[in-house]
């Protein structure tokens, strides 16, 4: 068995030092003050002196390493054990190549797909607990708030379809009724149309009262190389994410 630790960083990579210092504090007063969480970046290490990590690239995979608590991107904060792994050092080595494959750089996501996400998915492969839930909680709360978007942009369409289809119905009913009221004047072939000036101005009305959807915008395959990926590094780029 074998220990697995959780390197964390704050994330300082702006070339701004008045957003780092700001970034700095926030953490200090939202994750060491209050415990919520923070903006952070995270790593985990297993078998070495390296710590294996996800982040953005145009091309190739976006998992890299990096020596253990000297990422030169981030400030380092604290290591975090995580518990033992039963996976030999050949079993780790096969799974770093396959989320290497599974995780390209294209695909990060400062919401969905961050570095935190891949070291929960890393970790459980691995067989010990995910990462603590203020490591993430800052990416997990804005990704539930644009899935709350999406799904009220979805129920505002629903609700417009809804409205237009009763007024189809309504509509018919109501020409009806003006259609008996004309009936006496027209002849019978005119009887059920209905006034055209009376259809047009009801979808317009109809349509103009109802509620507008909102929008919400919302692998490359990597051959195995012959040297185990715990022997070399694995970054293709110098990431710039959390």
């Amino acid at each position: 068995m074998k220990e697995v630790v959780l390197h964390v960083y704050d994330v300082t990579n702006s070339d701004s030092e008045k957003t780092n210092n700001t970034i700095l504090q926030i953490n200090r007063i939202f994750k060491d003050r209050i415990g919520l969480g923070g903006i952070f970046h995270s790593a985990v290490q297993v078998y070495g002196e390296e710590e294996w990590s996800f982040g953005f690239c145009e091309n190739g995979s976006g998992v890299f390493s990096c020596p253990v608590s000297k990422n030169p991107m981030y400030t380092y904060r604290e290591r975090i054990v995580l518990g033992e792994t039963e996976c030999t050092i050949a079993t780790v080595n096969r799974i770093l190549r396959e989320l290497s494959r599974d995780w390209p750089g294209h695909s990060y996501d400062l919401l969905s797909r961050n570095c935190n996400h891949f070291c929960d998915v890393l970790c459980d492969r691995l067989g010990v607990p995910k990462l603590p839930g203020w490591v993430n909680r800052f990416a997990n709360a804005g990704d539930t708030a644009v899935v709350v978007a999406e799904n009220t942009a979805v129920k505002f369409r629903q609700a417009k379809t809804e409205i237009v289809n009763a007024s189809r119905v309504a509509y018919r009913f109501m020409a009806g009724l003006t259609s008996k009221n004309q009936a006496s004047q027209e002849s019978p072939g005119e009887q059920n149309r209905g006034s055209p000036t009376f259809q047009g101005t009801w979808f317009k009305n109809v349509v103009s009262a109802g509620a507008k959807p909102s929008t919400s915008g919302s692998t490359p395959s990597q051959e195995d190389d012959d040297t185990p990926p715990l022997q070399r590094q694995q970054s293709t780029e110098q990431p710039t994410r959390l």
